[in-house]
């Protein structure tokens, strides 16, 4: 069976939730990161409060606390990355013995497809979670590489190299808690596009719920406003 075959399976519901999918998913990506000043996500908000962070590095002694706090950031993006990582073998055992999955998938939806079928749809999620697995492990690094520059912040306060060393570490962490962000979001997007073995209909409603869910966290949350007081 050639791909034109394989295509020929899906319906073009089908096509049109897989491409609305892949769209919010950008959507909402480029709202968060290019906001406007006068509505900034949670994001761009965060973004701010990590370059004072490092701003007041230069003046505390000693810098345990900020030590502290790059290590547990960098604990995080190695949880998820951990997690993506056994998330995107699991997938990969269940489209190996799809046999097991056809049945399942067949009970929920009435409707009999063949195997490449459910594959076919479990390599959406896989390709989400290898992003997210991608952003985790990048943003890990960069944390570390933070981790660097602040401890090469000179310790004297009147020493003009440390706010420009202050503002590198600054940058660099708000890249890496941009990369951490974009994980968390193909995570979301991963489980979103689970509900395609349910049908496309499904897929839609999971992909809008998704948007939802992610625009209210970043535009409309009670966080947000305690951060805006």
């Amino acid at each position: 069976m050639n791909w034109t075959e394989r295509l020929a399976l899906f319906t073009t519901l089908d096509f049109i939730a897989v491409a609305t999918l892949f769209g919010l998913w950008i959507l909402i990506g480029w709202r968060v990161e290019t906001s406007a000043f006068k509505e900034p996500s949670v994001s761009r908000i965060m973004a701010d409060y990590r370059r004072e962070w490092m701003r007041q590095m230069i003046t505390r002694e000693p810098r345990i606390f900020d030590a502290q706090t790059v290590a547990t950031l960098r604990q995080g993006t190695s949880f998820f990355a951990s997690t993506s990582m056994i998330a995107i073998g699991g997938m990969l055992a269940l489209i190996g013995n799809s046999d097991s999955l056809v049945d399942v998938a067949e009970d929920l939806t009435l409707v009999s497809h063949p195997p490449i079928v459910w594959e076919i749809k479990l390599l959406v999620v896989v390709f989400f979670l290898t992003n997210a697995f991608l952003k985790f492990v990048w943003s890990n690094r960069l944390f570390g590489y933070c981790s660097v520059i602040m401890a090469a912040v000179p310790n004297d306060a009147t020493d003009p190299n440390a706010p420009k060393m202050a503002g590198k570490a600054a940058e660099v962490n708000v890249t890496a808690a941009r990369s951490f962000n974009r994980g968390l979001r193909s995570v979301y997007f991963a489980l979103a596009g689970i509900c395609w073995l349910g049908g496309a209909l499904l897929l839609l409603a999971g992909a809008i719920l998704t948007l939802i869910v992610i625009w209210r966290r970043e535009f409309a949350s009670q966080s947000r406003g305690i951060l805006l007081e």
